[in-house]
């Protein structure tokens, strides 16, 4: 007769001691605390830099500032008086006109980068710091460049248009004419840091792809089209973005460009430099905090929207 022998149960992991008969180790009294101090300073400086202003500029937006210093509260009044400011419209006019043409650059910047990033092209690291030399060049130089470039008796730019027939205006000093003068020097200054975002995401398009389409006997222009486009729209919507808020933010190339004693400034000013005015000119520091609060307001509902839109034609994939 035998006998079947059961094997012993596992021991339970419940309750068992580690090593030298002590239980395992739980997790550290204010271990998660760690991960914050790590995050602070950089918190720290996002609320006191970047916070805190947004916070004290729509508090000063309610007061009235007094003649000799010192404020009191008064409500929205500063935003009546705004929103019935015909100067709030015709600074938000230019400042989107100004945009409209600045974001003219982006399929420039587009067509540029494909070309410099032809295969075989030499010299093409070359163009590319020429093209982003405007970038990185001071505002002041770049205007006292391009006045003498817009100058309506002697300039280069009026002297080309008079060999085809054509009397340009006096560039800097007519309204409407200003503010588009303006727009096409920051095309031109922005068309270097565009070519550099968008050549590092055509980097990013696997060459296979563009084989695959000369196999089924895509053109170049058909690649361009089909291909490159499409997976660029990452890139292109971030530039866009950028361009949008630096467009909204526009004020030392306009006040370079244009001079503070010029008569056209007036029809002429963006809403940056019409908050500067009322706020250091006229020293009305609580209407020029209603101003910025506006601009910030529209720079915020203008990125979302763009974020929200997004959706319909940037591939991810």
């Amino acid at each position: 007769m035998t006998t079947t022998q059961q094997a012993p149960p596992a021991p339970s992991l419940v309750g068992r001691p580690g090593r030298g008969g002590r239980p395992p180790r739980g997790p550290r009294p204010g271990g998660a605390l760690w991960p914050w101090l790590f995050v602070a300073p950089l918190v720290a400086g996002i609320a006191v830099f970047y916070l805190w202003p947004i916070v004290q500029t729509a508090w000063y937006s309610l007061t009235e500032t007094g003649p000799f210093g010192g404020s009191t509260f008064a409500g929205v009044a500063n935003y009546a008086a705004l929103f019935q400011d015909t100067e709030l419209y015709l600074s938000l006019g230019n400042t989107l006109l100004y945009t409209v043409v600045v974001l003219l650059g982006i399929p420039i910047a587009v067509g540029l980068a494909s070309l410099l990033n032809l295969p075989g092209l030499r010299l093409a690291a070359l163009y590319r710091v020429l093209f982003f030399l405007p970038y990185v060049a001071m505002p002041t130089a770049v205007a006292m460049v391009w006045r003498v470039i817009f100058n309506g008796d002697f300039g280069i730019l009026n002297r080309a248009l008079a060999v085809v027939g054509i009397e340009g205006p006096y560039w800097i000093s007519t309204p409407g004419a200003a503010t588009v003068a303006v727009a096409v020097v920051g095309l031109w200054s922005s068309l270097g840091f565009n070519m550099i975002v968008l050549a590092a995401g055509l980097k990013s398009i696997p060459p296979e792809l563009y084989e695959a389409a000369e196999l089924d006997g895509a053109s170049r222009w058909r690649q361009f089209r089909s291909v490159t486009v499409p997976l660029l729209t990452p890139s292109i919507f971030f530039v866009l973005i950028i361009t949008v808020i630096a467009s909204f933010q526009v004020f030392d190339l306009l006040y370079a460009i244009l001079g503070s004693s010029n008569p056209v400034l007036p029809r002429s000013m963006s809403l940056v430099y019409f908050f500067y005015r009322e706020g250091f000119v006229a020293n009305d520091k609580g209407y020029a905090a209603a101003i910025a609060m506006v601009i910030f307001l529209l720079i915020g509902l203008l990125t979302a929207l763009q974020f929200r839109l997004q959706r319909r034609w940037v591939h991810s994939d």
